[in-house]
């Protein structure tokens, strides 16, 4: 056997009914993984690490800590195993274990009708379903007031009684772990502001979680937000070893999340539009981390040069691969701050929308719309109509996304893309959950932007989006 498959399993309790599983490498990663600030769990994939820049992991952390009303806490939808975010197969395993007891089934937001009372297993597993298989939690929202369109009409396959909210949307959570790459937070950048930082936002997100998905009673005290925030923005993650056995950091790779940790950001760093406050020009070549392995020998036939071959050219292909950008809302005929107006059609990669160097999101604000709110996208969600109220105009939706923020027509469906690392550990993808696994993202780029991939070359990009 490979002595890249040697692992031991350790199981660290954070909480009642909520695990993180560390697996520590017993072969040639040893000596890394004896640095206590590097955590590391087995996946599908092969193995997903964590570095924490601020020492090792501490369990009496107030992000580890009952303080609201329904036994969440922060780590119960940000599981370390899973990418700190929550994976359909968590959440099963933890209703089987639980019988339903576990804290993430709470009606506030966990099932799929507001302050549902299910009677049974099988009853409560209909009312979460939502959660329990596509890792959707609910998010009430109300339409702004003054806002440019009412809801018309609401077709909900669930049949919910009215909410507390105007609207109630599901949405995958978002993972606590690369933080210091953000641009916006949340999906719909509803905890950002145009006069606050990052952290600021992070500290607002931090207590309005703990006053709604926990159900507390009381504001987080100020050092309860600081060890939150400073231990969220030191964590760094990303996949460590492919399945096929070869390190993503071997022959000069630089994959994981060490070399992550130290990846240079700022605001609006490699923007395509012109919004670098630096000045220098867009670089397509928005991934660099396998450069180092387009010199394999092609003679090496052994599955871990096949491997790194393969992810090395879907590397390529995410970089340079051209393709016609059009129907982006948010982009697409946008005039922006620096006077740059972007054509309603044009030749782009896909680094136009994921230009953060090494970690994939929009390195400035930019919620955008591909379509993803589409009803035939999410067919398992309900449907609202939303009508304006000056035109008369009307669309369907499952999300008005930023809408919800803003009140404007514009923003009906625009959402941020994501930090793009540690990938193969936190599916489904997109806000919605829409797509079960990376094989499927590919396929809804494909046929959205007509890329025109062959049977080999979404196999090469699954590849390498599996090694983030």
């Amino acid at each position: 056997m490979s002595s890249h498959r040697f692992l031991a399993v350790g199981v660290v309790l954070f909480g009642s009914l909520t695990a993180a599983v560390f697996v520590t490498a017993v072969g040639p990663a040893a000596a890394v993984e004896a640095d206590a600030r590097l955590h590391s769990s087995a996946n599908a994939a092969g193995q997903l690490r964590t570095f924490n820049v601020n020492g090792a992991i501490d369990p009496d952390n107030a992000f580890f800590q009952d303080i609201g009303t329904n036994g969440r806490r922060c780590v119960t939808c940000h599981q370390p195993q899973e990418a700190w975010s929550i994976t359909p197969p968590g959440i099963q395993a933890r209703f089987a274990e639980t019988g339903g007891g576990d804290p993430i089934f709470s009606n506030n937001d966990g099932s799929n009708c507001e302050g549902t009372t299910p009677h049974s297993l099988a009853e409560q597993r209909d009312a979460y379903s939502l959660l329990l298989t596509r890792g959707l939690v609910r998010v009430g929202l109300d339409v702004p007031s003054g806002a440019e369109f009412v809801i018309e009409r609401v077709a909900d396959p669930y049949n919910c009684p009215p909410g507390t909210n105007d609207v109630s949307v599901y949405r995958r959570p978002l993972p606590s772990t690369n933080l210091p790459f953000l641009s916006a937070v949340m999906w719909d950048g509803r905890e950002s502001s145009a006069s606050s930082s990052i952290l600021e936002d992070l500290a607002r997100q931090a207590n309005d979680a703990t006053r709604g998905h926990a159900a507390a009673t009381r504001d987080l005290t100020h050092d309860e937000v600081q060890q939150i925030v400073d231990f969220e923005t030191g964590l760094f993650t990303a996949q460590g070893v492919d399945a096929q056995g070869a390190s993503l950091q071997g022959h000069r790779g630089r994959g994981g999340p060490i070399a992550l940790a130290g990846q240079p950001f700022f605001i609006g760093i490699n923007d395509p539009v012109g919004l670098n406050p630096s000045g220098a020009a867009f670089d397509s070549n928005v991934f660099t981390i396998f450069d180092a392995w387009r010199g394999l020998p092609a003679s090496a036939v052994d599955p871990v040069s096949e491997t790194r071959r393969a992810i090395v050219r879907g590397q390529q292909i995410f970089n340079t691969r051209p393709f016609t950008i059009s129907r982006v809302a948010g982009l697409n005929a946008e005039t922006f701050a620096t006077g740059v107006t972007v054509p309603s059609s044009f030749t782009g990669t896909c680094t136009i929308c994921h230009d953060t160097p090494n970690a994939g999101n929009h390195s400035v604000k930019a919620p955008l719309d591909i379509g993803l709110a589409d009803p035939s996208v999410a067919p398992y969600l309900p449907v609202y109509t939303l009508l304006n109220i000056r035109t008369g105009d009307r669309v369907d939706t499952t999300d008005p996304g930023r809408a919800l923020i803003t009140g404007k027509w514009r923003d009906i469906g625009k959402f941020k893309g994501p930090i793009l690392r540690a990938l193969a550990a936190r599916a489904p993808y997109f806000h919605n959950g829409s797509a079960e696994t990376l094989e499927a993202v590919v396929d809804f780029y494909n046929t959205r932007f007509d890329l025109k991939l062959g049977a080999g070359e979404k196999a090469d990009l699954v590849a390498f989006l599996r090694a983030l």
